[in-house]
């Protein structure tokens, strides 16, 4: 291969390739180590190659693959041609599938020789679509899974890349900043009450990529006859380079060679000299062949290298997120282009017999679920080879649902009805989310089996990440696609068996229901280490002989003794009793023939506690039952034999439960410190407390001992159901209703007349679907709509609510909810909505857009014949937005571009991540700063080797740790983090997810902490456009988004503008906590500084004598805050007086104005996640937000009267200087990692 410049490429798999001083090989690089290491475990190796450039240097660490160092060739820019080869060291042949540490003699300065291995017809395969997707031919894939702009990012039109004059702030030579004439201000022009605009979710208008070749595809010759096949010809190809020759090449096991044949004559062999040509890589062939390919290949790296390599990058253990809104430029039949190959790709993926994707799923969950977990490299490997599998199976079986519900796959019983029918596709059963047998008929039928199936892959999923040995669960997702709902699990050896008429066809629990039970005693070990996990007690059960069973878990809960001898555990719907007090409250029983009241007439029974509940629950008690020892031995007057703090016993153990949520304090923190302060220790052994979850499910105990059991577990469960309705729903309440948490970030007329219009050729075509639609009405509508929020969430819509829903809000729920993807215009959803579209920012408007749709090429808008044609020859699947008279709908046919599916899974979370994660936040809390950067770094490490770089925990901990960094000052690693984190979020979770807004407002902070507060604003800016999409205006969390604007601002000395953004914090305020309210108060206080700032003394102090006002009635005259605000109003008085006086001298004549020059700012803080307390915020930012500003009152008070300034700007630093956090050395940002 040729020398080309270093291209920044990500390897999913390879190591991290670093430089001598041990940094990375440039900031973008993102790739995977397989361990933490020590940096004497890393060392430079060489690697001499069979063509140019001969040799390469290569950083490996002797805890990585062999598979690691071969994919970090493949992706060095300078050996892309390399897909066939195997490497040697001293002439002996290394494995591929063993550790660098195994390989003897490997050491610093080793040198390895790559030799070109002969191809396999797979070999040759896989180099084909390698080879097409490097040069840049392979066009996009039309895939069922992935919806139209699939994954698509919008960072790089928010924040440009490596752009390093896009946002800095010019800084005077003292470090101040300067009044920026020419700085971008992307708030300016604000609409704080304007309507959403869908072109925010407009993606940057792709550039056209330089072309390589014209045409490479499977010829028309292919596949090789069996005489060839002997003489080694695995494909047959075609190539038209890019000055329009067209060559035929042959694969052979040796290489790749031009041959004689043509498109009407068959000679696969050799041209003879001087025409020949032969390479053992198709690059090199290519290369050999086009004279313009080395140049244009070139232009093609340099064009993909202008975007963020995350936004380029294809997922690979994550599916990527599906835009609800699809624009014209990604629908037009020009984004469709012709490409041969692509029809083709089924086989050079699976090859002739499609043999290569059938796969024994189940199996290869299972035992990789058996590989060794003792050593850390093994749990490691193990968990990063589950993520892998898990997500693989997940793809497979959601494209076997698509299939199944469009009736592509016949059903294994198709005599029954269609809600029991059952599939097989792939190695993946598959069944409908419905009661098509009846079990759940006295639960709620249909209802019921929804919620069940949805209950049970939580269950899985709960299972899973308690990782007990010996537990094995089949793989479970669930895929709601065209209106069904669809089970999709791995085939259990053994559930289809026939057994004896004397056997069960399960286990252990329930077989028929609840009527048969069965208690296979080799499954109670099993059963026992998940009910003690998650706090499930063990009890009896009868059957309907009143035989009594004891059960470790629910008799809904089934255990199945497969073929391969392993004990699966099925069924897990039912791990936590039922919310009783919510079915006494809301549910009867339906008797034949009877309606059931509306006050009790709720869909199903279906209605479990949230483990987490339970969780949270056992803590309680915990902590009550340590304070309630503790005061005993208090008040015992003899001396006590110490007895240790016992957090090993099987009944005290939490270790193995899931975690508690956000509000619940660690019940053995909590035990400890108390027994710490009190120089005691408490044994918890005695501490019991488990739930039974079939207590209020029609048991019915024999004896009398047996009704005393029950009903104690009874009472058990009807205490946590008043701890959920009497504590937890009212302290979240009160804690939104004080902004002690962040809010949920999601928020929501009628065509009066609309009708359905159904093609009658359709509906003969489709006599047997349902058409009970047609008859809907607007009235039926909004009945129907009242009735369902009646039943299902206990409220009644006023008789005005059909005005007040938010249209938009409404639209892109339904769409998230169904799959739909519907095309990006401005729906009119009022009859005197204007008809005038906004133009998109490429320039182009939909309905220019409209010509794209009929005569194939991008006209933009322009007049001429070609357009006039279009309007004259219009295409029938133009919507109205065409410019032809027609009626003025708010939907049209075509306004659906596409369906994809909701896929809910089963996957569990890295356990060694997140355990690593949590250790270096403790060490960070406890002020050992380097011991938590370097298990941070371990944490974030771990989740890149376990997940992949794309994938949404990897987002999650990117942003966590950005957060972390921030608060220690370590500005650079957690502005960089925080681009990575956005990236990831648009990619997997949406472009408009709430956790993209959040990673965006969060940037936005640490860019303005950084220096670069014109791309913060540009942050702020582009996340207020999406939560107005999102949810609408006034969200309450956007109160602490204002302030930081505000802040933001006041660097760039746009004072006026500032105090604008202060006072809508305020008025969104005032709407949600009160004019009267603390919170309001204190941003008040903040406005009276802003309005000094902006010379107007006046309104400064009526701001602050209204604060003032608020904190003395609510907390009291003693309060930090009230005698504040206090001293501030006597200070802001004097000034107002003082500024009146200079001003009234100076209309005399007698002395000059004295300008305000201000010197300080307040402070920002980081954006609160959903449901995240204030009091999880560190103090250094929530003080420098929510509170007053950090300086003294004398050094504002100078600053107002225009003394010298108290802080400097910190120096500025472009995003091309970006810190790597993971760097090994001699990084100061990342101390001694």
């Amino acid at each position: 291969m040729w020398e080309t410049e270093p291209i920044e490429s990500i390897s999913e798999d390879g190591p991290k390739k670093l430089h001598q001083d041990g940094d990375t090989n440039g900031s973008t690089q993102e790739t995977k180590e397989t361990e933490t290491i020590d940096v004497k475990d890393v060392f430079e190796i060489t690697v001499k190659l069979p063509h140019e450039p001969d040799k390469i240097p290569l950083m490996v660490s002797t805890q990585e693959q062999v598979q690691d160092l071969r994919q970090s060739i493949m992706d060095t820019p300078t050996t892309f041609q390399y897909t066939c080869f195997h490497l040697e060291l001293n002439g002996e042949r290394i494995n591929d599938f063993i550790e660098l540490s195994e390989v003897k003699g490997l050491a610093a300065g080793a040198v390895l020789r790559l030799i070109e291995d002969p191809y396999t017809e797979k070999e040759a395969r896989m180099h084909l679509v390698r080879i097409r997707e490097l040069i840049g031919v392979a066009g996009d894939r039309v895939d069922n899974l992935l919806g139209v702009s699939a994954g698509v990012s919008l960072h790089d039109r928010v924040v440009p890349w490596n752009n390093p004059d896009a946002s800095n702030v010019l800084k005077e030579k003292n470090g101040n900043t300067q009044k920026p004439t020419g700085a971008k201000n992307s708030l300016a022009k604000y609409e704080f009450d304007g309507p959403a605009s869908i072109t925010t979710l407009e993606p940057p208008v792709p550039e056209l990529s330089p072309k390589t070749v014209k045409g490479l595809s499977v010829s028309a010759w292919n596949p090789p006859p069996h005489n060839l096949r002997q003489r080694g010809h695995l494909l047959y190809l075609q190539l038209t380079t890019h000055e329009g020759e067209q060559y035929q090449i042959t694969s052979h096991v040796s290489g790749f060679y031009v041959n004689k044949s043509s498109n009407s004559k068959f000679d696969p062999f050799p041209k003879p000299y001087p025409k020949d040509a032969a390479a053992h890589s198709l690059m090199s062939l290519i290369n050999k062949l086009s004279p313009s390919f080395r140049s244009s290949f070139e232009s093609l790296m340099e064009s993909n290298s202008k975007r963020d390599p995350l936004a380029n990058f294809q997922l690979t253990n994550a599916i990527p997120s599906n835009p609800w809104l699809v624009f014209p430029t990604a629908t037009s039949l020009t984004a469709h282009q012709p490409d041969i190959t692509r029809v083709q790709e089924t086989y050079l993926l699976a090859g002739v017999e499609n043999t290569e994707t059938l796969r024994d799923w189940n199996e290869e969950i299972q035992s990789t679920r058996e590989l060794p977990r003792e050593a850390l490299h093994d749990r490691v490997f193990r968990e990063r080879l589950m993520s892998k599998i898990l997500c693989e199976f997940n793809e497979a079986a959601a494209r076997g649902a698509i299939m199944v519900a469009r009736g592509e796959i016949a059903p294994l019983n198709p005599t029954e009805s269609k809600e029991a029918q059952i599939f097989v596709y792939n190695n993946i059963f598959y069944s409908f989310g419905a009661d098509g047998v009846g079990t759940f008929t006295s639960e709620g039928g249909d209802e019921a089996a929804r919620i069940a199936v949805g209950k049970d892959v939580c269950g899985v999923r709960s299972v899973n990440q308690l990782d007990i040995a010996g537990v094995y669960t089949a793989g479970t997702i669930i895929i709601d696609y065209l209106g069904r709902r669809l089970v999709a699990q791995s085939i259990v050896p053994g559930i289809f068996k026939q057994r004896e008429p004397e056997e069960h066809q399960v286990d252990y629990g329930g077989v028929e229901g609840r009527d048969v039970v069965a208690d296979n005693e080799v499954f109670v070990s099993t059963f026992s280490k998940i009910s003690k996990a998650l706090r499930v007690k063990k009890h009896p059960v009868w059957d309907k002989e009143g035989k009594k069973h004891v059960l470790e878990g629910s008799v809904e809960t089934k255990g199945l003794l497969g073929t391969d001898g392993r004990k699966y555990i099925l069924d897990l719907y039912r791990l936590t009793p039922l919310d009783i007090s919510w079915l006494e409250a809301y549910w009867t029983d339906c008797i034949d023939g009877q309606t059931k009241p509306e006050d009790r007439d709720y869909p199903h029974r279906m209605t479990t506690l949230r483990p987490e509940l339970i969780e949270s629950y056992w803590r309680m008690k915990m902590s009550e039952f340590v304070k309630t020892e503790v005061e005993k031995r208090r008040n015992t007057p003899q001396q006590q034999p110490t007895i240790p703090f016992n957090t090993d016993s099987t009944d005290g153990e939490c270790s193995e439960g899931p975690s508690a949520s956000l509000d619940s304090a660690p019940a053995k923190g909590v035990a400890r410190s108390e027994a710490d302060n009190n120089e005691e220790r408490v044994d918890i052994s005695t501490f019991n407390i488990y739930f039974n979850p079939d207590v209020y499910c029609g048991q019915i105990p024999q004896t009398d001992e047996e009704k005393e059991e029950w009903l104690n577990d009874e009472r058990e469960v009807r205490a946590v159901c008043d701890y959920l309705h009497s504590k937890v729903l009212l302290e979240l309440i009160q804690d939104l209703r004080e902004g002690e948490v962040g809010f949920p970030m999601d928020g929501t007329r009628l065509n009066p007349k609309p009708s359905v219009e159904i093609d009658e050729d359709l509906r003969s075509l489709y006599s047997e679907g349902s058409y009970t639609f047609v008859n809907t009405t607007p009235q039926t509508l909004m009945n129907e709509i009242e009735k369902n929020v009646r039943i299902r969430y206990r409220y009644t819509l006023s008789e005005e609510w059909p005005s007040d829903l938010k249209h938009l809000q409404l639209l892109r729920d339904i769409s998230l909810k169904v799959g739909l993807q519907m095309l990006a215009k401005n729906y009119r959803f009022d009859a005197e909505q204007e008809a005038n579209e906004p133009a998109l920012t490429n320039g182009t408007t939909v309905k220019s857009m409209a010509n794209v749709h009929t005569n194939g090429n991008l006209t933009n808008g322009m007049n001429g014949k070609k357009k006039k044609k279009t309007a004259d020859h219009g295409s029938p699947a133009l919507s109205n937005d065409s410019g032809l008279p027609g009626p003025a709908l708010t939907f049209a046919p075509d306004d659906i571009c596409n369906v994809v599916p909701v896929i809910k899974d089963s996957c569990p979370k890295s356990v060694l991540a997140e355990e690593a994660l949590e250790a270096g936040r403790i060490s960070m809390m406890q002020g050992n700063k380097e011991m938590g950067q370097e298990l941070l770094v371990q944490s974030l490490t771990l989740h890149e080797q376990v997940y992949g770089i794309l994938h949404p925990e990897v987002a999650r901990v990117y942003h966590q740790l950005a957060m972390l960094y921030h608060q220690i000052d370590e500005k650079a690693a957690a502005v960089e983090l925080a681009h990575k984190a956005v990236i990831i979020s648009e990619r997997t979770l949406g472009v408009d997810s709430d956790e993209t807004v959040l990673s965006y407002l969060n940037l936005g902070l640490f860019e303005h902490g950084n220096g670069n507060t014109s791309l913060a604003l540009s942050c702020v800016r582009h996340a207020l456009e999406l939560w107005k999409i999102i949810y609408g205006t006034d969200h309450p969390d956007s109160i602490t988004t204002m302030n930081n604007a505000a802040v933001m601002l006041q660097q760039l000395k746009l004072f006026h503008e500032s105090r604008t953004w202060f006072e809508a914090s305020i008025s969104v305020s005032e709407k949600v906590a009160g004019k009267s309210s603390v919170s309001t108060a204190t941003l008040m206080f903040q406005l009276a500084q802003a309005l000094a700032l902006d010379g107007d003394s006046k309104a400064a102090v009526a701001a602050m004598r209204e604060a003032y006002t608020v904190f003395l009635a609510h907390l009291g005259p003693e309060h930090r805050n009230t005698k504040e605000s206090e001293h501030w109003l006597e200070q802001l008085t004097q000034s107002a007086v003082s500024i009146a006086k200079q001003a009234k001298d100076l209309q005399s004549g007698r002395i000059r104005r004295v300008l305000m020059k201000p010197r300080v700012t307040l402070g920002t803080r980081p954006q609160p996640q959903v449901g995240q307390s204030s009091s999880e915020m560190t103090s250094s930012a929530s003080n420098s937000s929510r509170g007053f500003d950090s300086r003294s009152i004398d050094e504002l008070i100078r600053f107002i009267e225009g003394g010298g300034d108290t802080s400097k700007s910190s120096p500025r630093k472009k995003r091309s200087a970006r810190s790597n956090p993971k760097r090994r050395g001699g990084s100061k940002v990342a101390g001694t990692l």
